[in-house]
C-alpha cells in the first residue's frame, strides 16, 4: 500500500475492479475498467449523444443520413430501393455501343471509328479504308506501293 491515491475503481456496480489505467467515459464523465469502458459494456445512459454512427450503402458506398428514432437497415434498404445509382436490378448503360459497319462483321467497340472518307463506324480490325473496302465516290481506294 505505498500508492493508495494511484488507480481508480471500476464504476461499473458489478465490477468495482481497481485499475491503474482506467478509462474515462467521455458520455457520463465516469471511470471504467477494460472490460466496461464500452457505451454498451456499461450500458451508458448518455450513448445516444455520443455514439452515432452513419451506415453506408454497401453497393454505391454513399453514406445514407438516419434520423433519430429509424432504424438504419430499413434506411438502407429504402436508399437501395429508390435512390441507389448501383442497383442491380436498374438498367445500366451499354458500354460497347458502336457497331461495326462491314457486312458480315458484329463486333462493337466502345469508341466510334469512323472513316474519314465513307463516314462509316467500324471495328479496331476495319477501321482503315481497305480492310472494309471503303469507296469514296465512285473510284475504289488502292493500296499505296
Amino acid at each position: 500500500m505505498e500508492f493508495p491515491d494511484l488507480g481508480k475503481h471500476c464504476s461499473e456496480k458489478t465490477c468495482k475492479q481497481l485499475d491503474f489505467l482506467p478509462v474515462k467515459c467521455d458520455a457520463c464523465k465516469q471511470d471504467f475498467c477494460k472490460d466496461h469502458f464500452t457505451y454498451a459494456a456499461h450500458k451508458c445512459p448518455f450513448a445516444f449523444q455520443k455514439d452515432v454512427q452513419v451506415p453506408v450503402c454497401p453497393l454505391c458506398n454513399t453514406p445514407i443520413p438516419v434520423k433519430k428514432g429509424q432504424i438504419p437497415d430499413v434506411v438502407v434498404s429504402d436508399h437501395i430501393d429508390r435512390d441507389c445509382d448501383s442497383h442491380p436490378g436498374k438498367k445500366k448503360e451499354k458500354i460497347f455501343t458502336y457497331r461495326c459497319s462491314k457486312e458480315g462483321c458484329k463486333k462493337k467497340e466502345m469508341l466510334q471509328m469512323a472513316c474519314a472518307q465513307c463516314h462509316g463506324n467500324f471495328c479496331i480490325q476495319h477501321r482503315h479504308p481497305l480492310d472494309h473496302s471503303c469507296r469514296h465516290g465512285s473510284r475504289p481506294t488502292v493500296k499505296a506501293g
